[in-house]
């Protein structure tokens, strides 16, 4: 199948699973593409990604990218995740430590230019994580930002060259979390303190009331998303 192939599949392969459940989308994407991903940062949609996918292929790989940054309560939930399923995540870690960025690029280059700072920690080596597998799953919903809403649950990531899939694009933040009421999920304690998205403990505030839900990430900067997604 060449690419103009491939995209044409997964235009249709969108239409189809726009109105299936994501636990539907999560098995029929792993038995399409075996050698398939789960990207967690240990947020609300992903922990739930965590658990569905637990249910229907619990040796499928699930990876997370360890920024050295991360809030200790994050670290913390991997660890109860991981003991509550019995798998352990994989780590991908910056080719530079902190140490080494600090000296190439000064100190708290988060401060001073988050988004090389987000190159360096996170896009680097999710490039080279992805490169590894033939598909991934993320917990993108439409509804968390301008950036995201045109997000399809079946979708060729042209920045990574390879399949993605966001099962839960289309549901809201009150799906999300009546799904970890309803399942017991462990989720982020920094979650019930008004941090509703969280990444990096240097560039993720609280959220105020009023505010949009990432406001809180890199507040001051003109920098909505890390280079992930976008």
């Amino acid at each position: 199948m060449n690419l103009f192939e491939k995209e044409e599949w997964i235009r249709s392969a969108a239409v189809v699973m726009e109105n299936e459940s994501p636990e539907t989308i999560i098995a029929w994407a792993v038995e399409k593409f075996p050698n398939i991903t789960l990207a967690c940062s240990f947020g609300a949609e992903d922990v739930v990604l965590v658990d569905m996918l637990h249910k229907v292929s619990p040796s499928t790989d699930i990876f997370y990218l360890d920024t050295q940054l991360h809030f200790k309560e994050t670290y913390e939930t991997r660890d109860r995740l991981e003991q509550r399923y019995g798998k352990s995540f994989v780590q991908v870690l910056p080719k530079l430590s902190l140490e080494e960025q600090a000296s190439l690029h000064g100190a708290e280059l988060w401060g001073s230019d988050p988004n090389a700072c987000c190159g360096i920690r996170k896009v680097d080596p999710l490039t080279e994580i992805l490169s590894k597998y033939d598909a991934w799953i993320t917990g993108i919903r439409r509804d968390q930002a301008p950036t995201r809403a045109n997000s399809k649950k079946v979708e060729y990531d042209v920045k990574f060259g390879l399949v993605k899939f966001n099962p839960l694009a289309s549901w809201t933040s009150e799906d999300v979390w009546n799904y970890i009421r309803q399942n017991d999920i462990i989720y982020n304690a920094l979650h019930d303190n008004y941090y509703p998205s969280i990444g990096c403990e240097m560039c993720t505030r609280q959220v105020l009331p009023g505010e949009d839900p990432r406001a809180g990430r890199w507040s001051g900067h003109e920098k909505t998303e890390c280079g992930l997604h976008k």
